[in-house]
């Protein structure tokens, strides 16, 4: 059987492609989101010794680190500590706090109407959206159960 141009193309450009370090990839972003974690942990340890509630304390944390990852993104740090990192930033919450930020800080030229208004939730949009109908469908089903089987 005859190879088509694109064939040879691909063989080609995967012949020449620099191979990726997979294991030193994961290493960096398991350390990377661990110590995300890490800071995390020390928030929660140093807003509870204010003797805070629990629930005050995890909002709190959740703020503060929704807080830095908005700063570190607006200021251009946060996208090379990504460019290192790779996958280990998206930690939940600083991953869907970057997604949030770096639309608003790359339209901002386009004015605030125009630019960070209409594009701020470009790429969270959708994981509110999915993430929100898949809530209520999940909410359904365990009522749906409730009312059969209990």
């Amino acid at each position: 059987m005859k190879e088509t141009e694109k064939e040879k193309y691909k063989k080609y450009a995967e012949g020449h492609a620099p191979k990726s370090p997979t294991v030193k990839n994961c290493a960096v972003a398991f350390i990377t989101g661990g110590a995300i974690c890490v800071v995390g942990q020390a928030l929660t340890e140093l807003y509870s010794k204010l003797e805070m509630s629990k629930e005050d304390t995890g909002t709190l944390v959740s703020v503060t680190l929704i807080f830095i990852t908005a700063l570190l993104t607006g200021i251009g740090v946060f996208d090379n500590i990504a460019r290192h990192a790779g996958a280990g930033t998206l930690v939940p919450i600083t991953g869907f706090a970057n997604a949030v930020a770096s639309p608003a800080v790359d339209t901002k030229t386009e004015g605030y109407v125009l630019g960070v208004g209409s594009k701020i939730f470009i790429i969270a949009g959708p994981v509110i959206l999915y993430s929100t109908a898949a809530g209520a469908l999940y909410g359904v089903i365990y009522a749906l159960y409730r009312l059969i089987f209990i």
